[in-house]
């Protein structure tokens, strides 16, 4: 894809790097010399960029430079770069602690989302990059997220929702997964027994809100039988419950 053919939108931050990278005030010419776009549409992406607070114009009236709306951005990305990098530490040490896989997933929609995950150093792995989907009603995060859930929240979200059987021990029916909320919310984790990928299993904790009462998040380990049965997972749960405070203080 060509400058000249990117959105709208993409140029705009195209020409929001190229100010940042200058780090001066710039000119309309010098930005159109150094874009290499047409005279009229820098100075209709300029004109944007001030009107949305992102630049302002130097006492000279001719010359740009960022705002501080764009500096408040910008040190807000690097604050949350920063947390991302503290929750990475967390779970890496906690595989270091374990020795299998874990990962931080959280509700998106009807799925779970992985929003980070270390592999163990085995060569047998199950390869979920962060931003991987799986399935709400067979995985152990997701179970442990909707056991949590206001019951009416949780009705609306599941009702009409598709349970398909992944495996043997797939839980397929609203009833049998109720009962399984009500074990979970008692006992304080979840497990998923082989229910999305048959030879898995995996152990899940809560990641609390500020309230103490709603669960942001999880924290799971997740293992092949092979290597670590159901019965040896959930051996990990004290280290897992330490693991989702830490995690908790980054999302404060």
């Amino acid at each position: 894809m060509t400058k000249t053919s990117l959105p709208p939108a993409l140029r705009l931050f195209d020409l929001l790097e190229i100010l940042v990278r200058e780090a001066r005030p710039v000119s309309l010419t010098e930005v159109v010399a150094l874009s290499g776009w047409p005279k009229p549409s820098v100075h209709r992406q300029l004109m944007q960029l001030e009107a949305g607070g992102l630049l302002v114009r130097e006492p000279d009236g001719r010359r740009f430079t960022l705002a501080t709306r764009l500096l408040r951005l910008a040190e807000a990305t690097l604050a949350g770069s920063a947390q991302q990098s503290v929750r990475h530490a967390v779970l890496r040490q906690l595989v270091s602690d374990i020795g299998e896989s874990c990962n931080l997933t959280a509700l998106s929609g009807a799925e779970v989302v992985y929003l980070d995950r270390i592999e163990s150093a085995f060569p047998l792995q199950l390869n979920l990059r962060p931003g991987t989907r799986v399935p709400v009603h067979c995985s152990a995060s997701g179970k442990l997220i909707l056991a949590h859930m206001a019951a009416a929240r949780r009705t609306a979200l599941m009702d009409g929702l598709p349970l398909p059987r992944y495996t043997a021990t797939t839980l397929t029916t609203p009833q049998v997964l109720d009962e399984e909320f009500r074990r979970i919310r008692k006992q304080g984790y979840a497990v998923d027994a082989e229910e999305f990928v048959e030879g898995l299993v995996c152990v899940a904790v809560p990641v609390w809100g500020n309230d103490g009462r709603s669960v942001r998040c999880a924290v799971a380990v997740q293992a092949p039988v092979a290597r670590m049965n159901l019965a040896q997972a959930l051996e990990k749960a004290p280290r897992l419950h330490e693991a989702a405070k830490a995690l908790g203080r980054t999302l404060s």
